[in-house]
């Protein structure tokens, strides 16, 4: 079992090589990263561990990251093809001429809550009807992080509260609770958290009113896209059976796939594509060259090729937590975090920040939960506090703060779907960090915090028997 300080120098030789590599140089994080899998793997050594035994945690971290792989190659590819096909070209179309900037914000939150909550999937919905929105809030006018940041704020707040979630089935599961009861005990600090953010959004969407050059840039949009492209209605048929496939549980890979042969099918029929457009679109992206500044900036994106760099940050990203985990370095950290809790407060923060740690460290929101839920459930137990409140504790940080980490699999997808990095939304995606904050308060309030209900057979067990 590695000490405290010796797990410590892998985690800060990480943090740090980041953070200064990004804030003062400029660089990409990969080559940082890199060195932290090297500072991680000479503690490991020097805790006695086999260089077999770490060469399996960097393989099985990698191993863990091939579905995430998977699905960023076929988002890539979609994201081409549907701009080729003119899918999202018409959904941007339709979403300038009803959407005003007053409502646009507060409306983009709401239209990626309900689409994750129908489907369970924050992914599925930033690839699809995210993408979509991005476009329509450029051409309203609208900085692409603030844009970002509310389509992050309803995905996140639809995937963690929707039955149907990987994530909200697997938190109460590793828990201990059931599924509705978790949700149930969610709904007091979500409710808060997504109220906050809706009038945040509302107040922000108020300053852009949309004066008289906005209008003629919007119009200038709709004349060109009309002019390079056939707008119909038959358009969103991509987008419906996607969102249809993932709401009747279809597994991911094979439900975006069908939304590629989808968008294939009306780049053939509709804008008069052929095979060699079609495969440049979906290797290379599409590259608008329509004369116009604004429309060719919206639509020049997708393709796999744009996801090779996202695709190779997971990788590294996911050999460093390999390490951490499979040398024991993060239950290191993690013991020595709960020798130090004296407060039930102290137990949910400590849960709080672990699950944020492991995003960090693991690279991965589905690694974060186990960790945070594994640590804690005795923790939980031993306090007489109901499973639930780690279930919430969990999902309230590790599920909604993976987008944030630019090196963990969830912000390397976003930044790469959405076009904007990880580090220019996150100030903007209110959900995701008021989330942990907002049940921090409650923990340390002590509110909605339910104690364990003894079993009715121990309380008539302490019953007192009569005398004869």
């Amino acid at each position: 079992m590695p000490h405290f300080w010796e797990a410590m120098i892998s985690l800060f030789s990480l943090v740090v090589g980041i953070s200064v590599s990004i804030v003062f140089y400029g660089l990409d994080p990969h080559i940082p990263m890199l060195l932290g899998v090297f500072a991680a793997s000479l503690v490991a050594l020097r805790c006695g561990f086999s260089w077999q035994n770490i060469q399996n945690g960097m393989v099985r971290g990698i191993t863990n990251a091939l579905p995430a792989t998977i699905i960023l190659i076929i988002v890539g590819i979609l994201i081409g093809v549907w701009v080729l096909s003119g899918v999202v070209p018409t959904l941007i179309y339709y979403g300038l001429t009803i959407l005003s900037p007053s409502i646009f914000l507060p409306a983009t939150v709401l239209i990626c809550a309900v689409t994750s909550l129908a489907t369970g999937t924050s992914w599925g919905t930033t690839g699809t009807i995210g993408v979509a929105l991005m476009g329509v809030g450029a051409g309203l006018g609208f900085p692409l992080p603030l844009v970002a940041g509310a389509v992050l704020s309803g995905a996140y707040f639809g995937d963690k509260m929707s039955p149907l979630s990987d994530t909200t089935n697997m938190a109460p599961a590793l828990a201990g609770t059931d599924l509705f009861t978790h949700i149930k005990h969610m709904s007091y600090t979500t409710g808060v958290s997504i109220t906050l953010t809706l009038i945040i959004e509302t107040i922000l969407g108020l300053s852009y009113s949309g004066g008289a050059e906005n209008i003629e840039r919007i119009s200038t949009i709709l004349t060109v896209l009309d002019e390079n492209f056939t707008i119909n209605i038959a358009m969103v048929l991509p987008p419906l059976i996607v969102l249809f496939v993932s709401y009747r549980k279809m597994p991911a890979i094979p439900g975006i796939t069908l939304g590629v042969i989808a968008g294939a099918i009306l780049a053939v029929g509709m804008q008069g594509a052929d095979y060699g457009a079609l495969v440049n679109a979906a290797f290379g992206g599409y590259e608008a060259t329509t004369g116009n500044e604004d429309v060719d900036s919206l639509l020049s994106r997708g393709g796999m090729d744009s996801m090779m760099y996202t695709i190779s940050l997971v990788i590294v990203a996911m050999m460093f937590g390999g390490v951490m985990e499979r040398t024991n370095q993060l239950k290191a950290i993690a013991d020595k975090i709960l020798s130090k809790v004296k407060s039930d407060g102290g137990l949910i923060a400590s849960t709080v920040f672990t699950s944020i740690g492991a995003n960090m460290v693991l690279c991965d929101q589905y690694m974060a939960i186990v960790m945070g839920a594994r640590t804690y459930a005795q923790a939980y137990s031993d306090r007489g506090l109901a499973p639930e409140n780690l279930s919430r504790a969990v999902e309230d940080s590790a599920t909604v703060t993976a987008n944030l980490v630019p090196w963990n699999s969830g912000g390397a997808y976003q930044a790469a779907t959405l076009g904007v990095a990880t580090l220019a939304y996150l100030p903007f995606a209110f959900f995701c960090w008021l989330s942990p904050l907002v049940t921090l308060v409650f923990g340390f309030m002590g509110w909605t915090i339910w104690k364990i209900e003894p079993e009715q057979g121990e309380l008539d067990a302490k019953k007192p028997v009569p005398a004869e």
